[in-house]
């Protein structure tokens, strides 16, 4: 491919690496959901833990309310899957902790030395200390995250840290602001954010299409991207949930939700999979759907599952489709970048020798002309919507340019 941009610095991460999944304990089926991530996210819920007395630890591996933390992320590590654990700490004020400092930190320390690498049940990667911890006023949550981070150093150095969901501006309800982490930052490995591309507020909470430039979705990524390289270099960046509603239910006309709007299946579907390679783009290192199922209730975040009621939806076949084949692949470079007219992203694969594939398609338009810029076609498939679909093949050897539309196509090129 000629006259395009170089390839950005530094590597990006390789698609087995970065494809991950929202799940909650023994509701999330590792068997059903290994073929859409390689990484999961699970909710951990503090309480579970250590209930109304802080100040006892649990009996590891059991939480007090007895549910065996080594059987549920035993059977998520055995289907190949990186965990990350959120602890959940959201829901509880500072009162409820018998003595923040000590107790946090021994909590941490107690699972750090359990369930990190090389412990007793080696099954977890790291660590996100919140999750929407707004309710929770800064100084409080400081005290919990420098307790709970220092418990983890000490307890297993191998295990990696991450802040709650984290915006480059000030502390709001769902988030807090990156400036408050600076100066915990040697205890920091990773900065996480949770955007949604959310066109209207209450009462639709009507979501839009992810390239779309007059939402806060990839703009506010980037801020925090570019708060990372100012103050954080080094640091990963993950989005620890990204999504979109579909339901094929109508909500309660009588009740709060009356007036909400879904997105379709098959725009939940396309928009997640263009999100993966917009975010491959920027740099991120990680990024996570949310959520991984849903009882088709038409409500918000009720209805974001990439199943229903545990049977896949479009979104599921689709992320399958990608990650089977960009496993070995990553982002390379942008060749077209623009809403206006079209994308075309290059990724390299991990073996030398193989193919390259790019990546085209169109933010809303259903057919527009991409030029390939002399690039030989071995063979394309458009991303598909059911596990049944026949594989549709939009390019033939010799051509030049690829017809592409809001669905994705894949071509491999030499």
């Amino acid at each position: 491919l000629a006259h395009s941009a170089p390839a950005q610095s530094p590597q990006r991460p390789l698609f087995r690496d970065f494809v991950g999944l929202c799940g909650h304990t023994v509701q999330f089926k590792p068997e059903l959901y290994q073929p859409v991530c390689r990484v999961v996210r699970d909710y951990h819920p503090v309480r579970w833990d250590l209930d109304k007395d802080t100040s006892v630890m649990p009996e590891w591996p059991f939480a007090k309310n007895r549910v065996s933390w080594e059987k549920v992320y035993r059977s998520w590590h055995d289907e190949g899957l990186s965990i990350s654990v959120c602890l959940i700490f959201d829901d509880m004020k500072g009162e409820d902790w018998k003595d923040i400092e000590r107790d946090a930190r021994a909590y941490a320390k107690g699972f750090a030395e359990n369930f990190g690498p090389g412990g007793k049940y080696p099954f977890v990667d790291c660590v996100e200390i919140g999750n929407e911890p707004g309710h929770i006023d800064d100084a409080t949550y400081l005290r919990i995250f420098k307790a709970m981070a220092a418990g983890i150093r000490e307890g297993n150095p191998r295990l990696k840290i991450a802040t709650c969901n984290t915006e480059a501006g000030g502390s709001d309800r769902y988030w807090k602001g990156a400036d408050i982490f600076t100066p915990q930052m040697p205890l920091i490995d990773v900065l996480r954010i949770h955007r949604y591309a959310i066109k209207d507020g209450w009462p639709t909470w009507r979501r839009s299409y992810p390239e779309d430039s007059t939402v806060p979705y990839l703009s506010r990524i980037q801020d925090m991207i570019d708060w990372r390289d100012a103050h954080a270099i080094g640091r990963e960046m993950w989005v620890s949930e990204f999504g979109w509603d579909c339901s094929t239910q109508k909500p309660d006309p009588k009740g709060d939700m009356a007036k909400f709007i879904t997105c379709t299946d098959e725009e939940q579907a396309m928009w997640l999979v263009r999100s993966y390679f917009l975010f491959a783009e920027m740099g991120i290192d990680k990024a996570f759907v949310y959520f991984f199922n849903d009882e088709d209730k038409p409500a918000f975040h009720a209805c974001s599952g990439l199943t229903r009621n545990f049977q896949p939806k479009p979104g599921y076949h689709a992320i399958a489709w990608m990650l089977r084949h960009l496993a070995d692949y990553r982002f390379s470079r942008a060749i077209l970048k623009s809403e206006k007219d079209g994308y075309l992203f290059e990724f390299a694969p991990e073996k030398p020798g193989a193919p390259s594939i790019l990546a085209a398609w169109h933010a809303t338009r259903e057919e527009v002309l991409l030029n390939l810029e002399g690039a030989t076609v071995g063979r394309s498939e458009r991303m598909p919507l059911t596990a049944e679909a026949k594989v549709e093949s939009p390019l033939k050897s010799g051509d030049t340019a690829v017809a592409a539309g809001t669905l994705p196509i894949l071509i491999w090129v030499n």
